[in-house]
């Protein structure tokens, strides 16, 4: 009688611990759905702590717990629960992760930084904690440390976006100098006799306001040679935005636009995706307006930029477009390139028939690109082109691109 009672009681404590467990993830799912779907912080609060009654050491509910007082603007709550696991389970990743977010979020980026290196103590492959690790470096202008991390975490998972696009940005500001030499060969089939050439070299520099960059262009075509001279800046705004603006001087009106300039505001936004809008002008004879936009995605090992240029004239609107894609194979300079157009680019210094007659010439073009780094700070390029291009109205020749470049950080 009293093993029969005995076995009664076990199997009843038995069944209560299983509802409780199964309560805590029941109220956890409820709690879950509050937050995302319905938006109802208050609601996933009070769902949450009901579920940690039962189950008062289970890391998810708690974390997940931290993370809506995060959202819901109540720091020092968020920071009781994310340290309460830390305590308890100081292998639980997503509490250094959660944590160090928070301190980020509230500009305390030297505070997370220690979070998450303490993390990492314990968790030392952990990619979320490197990651964000890297976002402080980068925050903090620590670009050649957040360099040097970025590029072991695409060597263990090239297909990481987020960190391909913050390496693409953390790149150029991890040595604070920059020089460039490029040659291009352009020929013609039908539209010239004789081929052109063009070369430049620019110089950039980092700055605390962002980069700027100073370029001498020459080119040789229509049996005449000239200079261009320009200067780019890319000045930041925020960490998700900055800006493009950029003038030029020509000593010889047409080999170069006599005058340019251009501005685009761009930003970087979630999941990976950038975009930008701006202005294009150019003076050959008469000055020119061009308007552009693009959206850009990384996704696995690719990027993807889609951009049109609309150019006003009296009488129409001419339209570019361009398909660029990036097969990244390694770090931020290392990658394959495809782009596709239709129309004429203001930004591609080949086309300087932009508004030379009030007809739309037509125009498509391929491209295959190379961009390589080598010890470190050493980067090459090679591309290909063709162009088959509207030079007259209803009169159309191929042109053949090739050229290669240099680049040194230092």
């Amino acid at each position: 009688m009293r093993f029969r009672i005995s076995f009664i009681t076990f199997l009843l404590l038995a069944c209560n611990i299983f509802t409780f467990a199964q309560s805590a993830d029941d109220l956890f799912t409820q709690a879950r759905k509050a937050a995302f779907n319905e938006s109802n912080y208050p609601k996933a609060i009070s769902l949450s702590k009901t579920a940690l009654q039962a189950s008062p050491d289970y890391a998810d509910i708690r974390v997940f717990l931290g993370r809506v007082y995060t959202w819901s603007k109540k720091p020092d709550s968020a920071r009781a629960e994310f340290n309460y696991i830390i305590d308890k389970q100081p292998t639980y990743e997503d509490a250094y992760v959660a944590l160090g977010n928070l301190e980020f979020w509230n500009e305390n980026t030297d505070k997370a930084l220690i979070v998450v290196n303490k993390g990492l103590k314990v968790v030392p492959n952990s990619e979320p904690l490197n990651l964000l690790k890297a976002k402080l470096l980068n925050d903090l202008k620590r670009w050649e440390e957040a360099d040097v991390l970025l590029v072991d975490i695409l060597k263990k998972n090239p297909s990481l976006t987020e960190a391909r696009s913050l390496a693409s940005r953390v790149k150029e500001n991890s040595a604070k100098n920059r020089v460039g030499v490029n040659y291009s060969f352009i020929y013609f089939d039908k539209q010239f006799a004789d081929p052109w050439h063009i070369a430049s070299v620019d110089y950039s520099r980092q700055t605390k306001y962002g980069s700027i960059a100073g370029r001498v262009n020459y080119a040789n075509r229509f049996n005449s040679s000239g200079l261009q001279f320009e200067i780019d800046a890319y000045p930041r705004i925020s960490n998700t935005f900055y800006a493009y603006v950029s003038g030029g001087y020509a000593t010889e009106a047409g080999v170069f636009p006599k005058y340019r300039a251009g501005f685009s505001l761009y930003a970087n936004l979630p999941h990976s995706f950038e975009a930008d809008a701006g202005l294009r002008y150019l003076r050959f004879g008469d000055n020119t307006f061009i308007y552009t936009a693009s959206i850009g995605k990384y996704y696995k090992n690719f990027w993807f930029n889609f951009r049109t240029y609309l150019t006003p004239s009296t009488s129409n609107v001419s339209q570019s477009f361009s398909l660029n894609t990036r097969y990244y194979f390694g770090g931020a300079d290392d990658y394959l390139s495809l782009s596709l157009g239709t129309g004429l680019s203001p930004d591609d210094q080949n086309n300087v028939l932009i508004n030379a007659t009030n007809y739309k010439l037509k125009s498509n073009s391929i491209s295959l690109g190379l961009r390589k780094s080598f010890k470190t700070f050493n980067v090459v390029t090679f591309n290909l082109g063709l162009e088959n291009q509207e030079y007259l109205k209803g009169v159309k020749g191929n042109q053949f691109d090739a050229s290669i470049g240099y680049i040194r950080r230092f």
